[in-house]
């Protein structure tokens, strides 16, 4: 019974008149009564850009790339270079590896596990404006960041002397020789 009152209030419900007209009705520029506005013209006249000159303080435009390669992987991989007329070089290449590191969930917490890396390697070759070569060579890995090349600083190499400690020869005294008893404690 409440079903069949339910169906019938709502078949009455669905049947009443809407009394939701809108009253505003939105402005149509294609009739003549409401005309396309017009804005003005801006009267302030449009900015002059100096012509960009890119060679006139260019103290090294004689130089251009002379190559240029760049490779993408889908294993993650990559390797690129160039060189340039003036004989400077770079060369790079990295891959992504797995390595035990620090990873972070999505409320922070932080846990130790395996991760993807990155480890890189590449050289750098240059010559000064003195005239002088430099060669560098460097490798990235879970082991840090280990540049080499012969004009980088090296930390001295210190040979310490450990000092020795004084040896004194000492005899221990001797304890007088008690007499011997049947319980052997020598009382």
């Amino acid at each position: 019974m409440k079903l069949f009152v339910i169906a019938a209030f709502l078949a009455v419900a669905a049947a009443a008149p809407s009394s939701n007209k809108p009253e505003y009705k939105a402005p149509s520029y294609t009739t003549p009564s409401y005309p396309a506005p017009k804005y003005p013209t801006p009267s302030y006249p449009a900015p002059a850009y100096p012509t960009p000159s890119y060679n006139k303080d260019n103290k090294y435009a004689d130089i251009t790339i002379t190559s240029q390669s760049d490779e993408r992987n889908l294993d993650g991989s990559s390797q690129w270079s160039y060189a340039q007329s003036d004989y400077t070089t770079r060369e790079e290449s990295q891959v992504q590896k797995k390595m035990q590191g620090v990873t972070y969930d999505s409320y922070g917490k932080e846990s130790y596990g395996e991760v993807l890396g990155n480890t890189n390697k590449g050289s750098s070759y240059w010559v000064s404006p003195e005239g002088k070569k430099f060669t560098l060579t460097w490798a990235a890995d879970e082991a840090g960041f280990q540049p080499k090349g012969d004009h980088l600083p090296v930390a001295p190499v210190h040979e310490y002397q450990l000092l020795v400690a004084p040896v004194h020869e000492y005899e221990l005294p001797v304890a007088p020789a008690l007499p011997y008893t049947r319980t052997g404690l020598g009382y």
